[in-house]
């Protein structure tokens, strides 16, 4: 029983006698035997050849890590190494064997030499119980076997399942918060004066939308739209973006705990992945001389002046995503078809928001290359800095790709375009789309929830459909050949065969598989938190699709995809800079999102210094009376630029003014006292908000130990007991 034990398998196809693929594969299975291996071949349609390293190799494993797993080693000196270690050493080993043309298996598997190479999924108990617990619908609710994942995935994949649990769990508190934020919106605040005043306003005329064929038409119009707006933009906001802000921080800080936690029971606080990585590299070959570290400087300003050029690429992309909706609103205006030209904005946005979508698929591919690029360029030494430099690159270009066109929305949209007659126009021709008039804030959550729920919908259902369908298509080419050739009595015989096959037909995994997850999750997180303000339901849906998420890459790792290779890990890595950056940017985006974004400067500033209530001592009066009225300018019709068409007549009536949102003088168009008094109020409001909100967080992190005193505890006393038990048995050889 114990014969039929195998680490890893390697594929190939069948070459012919003395081809040169042949006498390559030869020589590298030859080097392997070299080194202890023992080697059996299994022959169908592919060549099998399963692989089993020497027990001396994890001797040498454990004597060399003694001091860092020390617990382990005194219970026994040669007890079995863990399957994770054992697969994790052969790895190294089989990717770092030399063949006497100097090619590892690498090139090889490049020269079509070998197809593949992958440790097996085994029936044992363990991978029963992650089917049961884990791997399936019906559990969605219940905790992960996160001890079990360890014992079969490795720490990496553990602590990626581990994060992932944790940040599910509290995003219920955000959840509810959104939720609660959107109810106060519809049930208190949905009787605002302001919404009502629009609502009201049936003989407010605004200028037209477009220069040719546009009328004039009434502010009631979009009774609907402010009634939405103001379910969004209240007082309510501004309190869920300072709760978010503070929730950002009080995640890190927890899962800070929880990965201690972790660690310690794991045994990792001793374990050092450059060690480790050297351990194996002298097991591999005692020749072995390490490889120094390096930095060139122009390598690095290299990298630094193509990585801006492609930021730029992306902030381009988002130039013409603008570009395009402006274009599109002015052709959808003029349209024969009614529908189109009564929503022309709508329209726009919404067209515009799935063409960002669009385009966030295609960059991902392309951001990719370049990432892996710029890491091939800057040559690191190791895997994990090589993993960490990638980490870097590939998240600020998905974060442009992401949030470039928002930023342009949540900042930009409605404050860059003039006003009538004189407009800022793109190439002289189209003017530049306008906010609606019950503000912008509308715009940003109809483009976060349509990229949003795209993301997560199409996305899912196509990180699962793929790999199903392409085991499916694996599984039908199984030729019926083998049988024919070998005969019934053989087939029987081998045991081997019919679970390597079946792991073969699994699908391939590569080195940025669960990256692939990882990054998904994080840009997640920052729809979840930057512009949070702007739509509060982000956090409901980040839960509902992690829920799913969970189950699902446990799906794919259990049932769909071959066997991961087991890699340690103390911490979830460079991702926790990430976040922490995301939890910052959270409080400025958040921040402006509310001085920038929404009405509620504005309102306030009116409430306070414009407004009936400061002439006269009107308790019974709501203070944001005439708001809506005050935020218009005036706009005489004489002063159209020469080539508008607008018929001057509106409902029967000959028109000679109209207005339009800005604050503005009749005369001369210049901005009135009162556009700087809010401009002032704006600032005010953002460095107050920053401030407060980044104590808040710097408290709560002061506040909140990273490691519990438990953990704390531990590490001491086995420090304490391990001295001890030195400082006796020195004690006890001197005595003899």
């Amino acid at each position: 029983q114990n014969e039929e034990k195998w680490d890893y398998v390697l594929v190939s196809d069948i070459h012919e006698m003395g081809s040169e693929k042949e006498i390559k594969r030869k020589k590298f299975l030859d080097e392997l035997s070299k080194k202890g291996f023992t080697i059996k071949k299994i022959e169908d349609t592919k060549l099998f050849y399963g692989v089993r390293a020497p027990q001396h190799i994890f001797w040498k494993y454990q004597c060399l890590l003694a001091n860092s797993d020390s617990r382990q080693q005194n219970s026994s000196a040669n007890q079995d190494v863990p399957v994770t270690t054992r697969i994790r050493v052969v790895h190294f080993i089989l990717q770092n064997t030399v063949t006497s043309d100097l090619e590892k298996l690498h090139d090889l598997m490049k020269k079509k030499v070998f197809e593949a190479a992958f440790p097996l999924h085994k029936k044992e108990e363990i991978t029963e119980i992650l089917k049961k617990k884990w791997a399936r619908w019906r559990v969605l609710f219940k905790q992960q076997p996160i001890e079990e994942i360890r014992c079969y995935f490795g720490e990496k994949v553990a602590l990626y399942f581990a994060w992932l649990g944790w940040y599910t769990y509290l995003l219920v508190f955000a959840a509810l918060a959104g939720v609660a934020t959107v109810a106060a919106g519809t049930t208190v605040f949905s009787s605002s004066q302001v919404s009502k005043e629009i609502c009201d306003a049936n003989n407010t005329i605004m200028c037209p939308l477009c220069d040719q064929n546009c009328s004039f038409w009434v502010l009631s119009d979009t009774c609907t739209y402010a009634k939405v707006t103001h379910m969004i933009d209240n007082e309510a906001t501004v309190v869920f973006a300072m709760f978010m802000a503070i929730w950002a921080t009080v995640f890190l800080e927890l899962w800070k705990r929880e990965r201690a936690t972790v660690a310690t029971s794991w045994d990792l606080y001793g374990w050092d992945e450059e060690e480790e990585e050297l351990a194996m590299q002298l097991i591999n070959n005692s020749q072995h001389e390490p490889q120094l570290y390096q930095h060139s400087y122009v390598r690095s300003t290299i990298v630094l002046i193509l990585a801006v050029l492609m930021i730029m690429v992306l902030i381009g992309i988002a130039h013409a995503l603008v570009i395009y909706r402006a274009v599109a609103m002015a052709l959808f205006m003029q349209s024969e078809v009614d529908l189109l030209s009564k929503h022309a904005d709508t329209i726009a946005v919404m067209t515009g928001a799935v063409l960002h979508y669009i385009t966030i698929v295609i960059m991902t591919k392309v951001n990719w290359h370049v990432a892996l690029f710029l890491c091939n360029l800057e040559k690191p030494r190791t895997f994990s800095q090589r993993e960490n430099n990638f980490t870097v690159k590939i998240f600020i270009f998905q974060f442009f790709t992401n949030f470039s066109s928002l930023i342009y929305i949540a900042f930009f949209l409605g404050r860059i375009n003039g006003h009538p007659g004189h407009y800022v126009r793109i190439a002289g021709h189209w003017r530049l789309e306008e906010c609606h008039p019950s503000g912008c804030i509308t715009d940003l959550f109809i483009q976060m929830a349509v990229i949003m729920l795209l993301k997560q919908t199409i996305s899912n259902i196509m990180e699962y459909l793929i790999p199903w369908i392409s085991h499916q298509l694996r599984k039908k080419q199984k030729p019926s050949k083998r049988s024919v050739i070998l005969g019934e009595e053989e087939e029987a015989e081998d045991p081997c065969k019919r679970q390597w096959l079946s792991n073969y037909e699994l699908n391939e995994v590569n080195v940025f598989s669960l990256f692939n997850e990882y990054l998904e999750i994080v840009i997640q997180y920052s729809f979840t938190t930057i512009f949070v303000a702007a739509f509060p339901l982000a956090p409901l849906l980040a839960l509902i699709n992690n829920v799913i998420e969970i189950h699902m890459d446990a799906i794919k790792m259990m049932r769909l995809r071959r066997r991961m290779v087991p890699r340690k890990a103390k911490d979830i890595g460079i991702w926790l800079q990430v976040l922490e950056a995301i939890g910052t940017l959270a409080v400025i985006g958040n921040g402006l999102v509310i001085a920038i974004t929404s009405d509620f400067i504005p309102v306030q500033v009116y409430k306070y210094m414009y407004s009936p209530c400061t002439r006269e001592n009107h308790t019974s009066m709501d203070c944001s009376t005439g708001y809506i009225n005050n935020s218009l300018s005036v706009f005489h019709i004489q002063d159209f630029e020469p080539h508008t068409k607008v018929l001057p007549e509106f409902n029967g009536v000959q028109i000679k003014e109209c207005r339009y949102r800005d604050y503005r003088n009749a005369d001369d168009y210049t901005y009135t006292i009162q556009f700087w008094h809010i401009f002032a109020a704006r600032l005010a409001f953002l460095i107050l908000f920053e401030h407060v909100a980044l104590c808040v967080k710097l408290i709560a992190a002061w506040y909140i130990p990273d490691v519990p005193q438990k953990v704390k505890n531990q590490i001491l006393t086995e420090k304490h007991s391990n001295l001890r038990n030195q400082l006796s048995t020195t004690e006890y050889s001197t005595e003899v």
